[in-house]
């Protein structure tokens, strides 16, 4: 499995990719496309949506499950993925490359805290 180590996860199976301008970009790890089975639908949040940490806020539908996807910090969503909308086998083919959402966080110092609340990549893959 696959577990890039310049991200931060979330126990609930998404990652977060902090940016150079201060917006995080988030999408779900390769071991939820993995236990998922074959992606069918993606359920993305609008930009405008005010989120807050641990939020569910998307939804994934796989032929066998529908999860739903949850925000590891808070903010406001700037953009989502139509691209992996129009194609969600795109998570399947690769979770990392195909990001889901991307959150401009309201709060710099909440963001701080709430980056160092999620695990690093060995951790990640320690609970799996």
């Amino acid at each position: 499995m696959n577990t890039p180590t310049d991200l931060k996860y979330a126990a609930s199976h998404e990652w977060a990719k902090l940016e150079s301008d201060g917006t995080v970009t988030i999408g779900i790890t390769d071991h939820a496309q993995e236990a998922l089975g074959d992606i069918v639908f993606l359920e993305l949040p609008e930009p405008g949506r005010v989120v807050k940490a641990g939020e569910e806020c998307a939804v994934v539908e796989s032929v066998k499950a529908a999860s739903d996807i949850y925000s590891p910090v808070s903010g406001e969503i700037i953009a989502s993925n139509q691209a992996a909308v129009d194609a969600p086998e795109s998570v399947n083919a690769d979770a990392y490359a195909t990001w889901l959402f991307r959150v401009k966080p309201a709060d710099a110092e909440k963001l701080v805290t709430e980056l160092a609340a999620l695990l690093g990549a060995d951790a990640y893959a320690a609970t799996l």
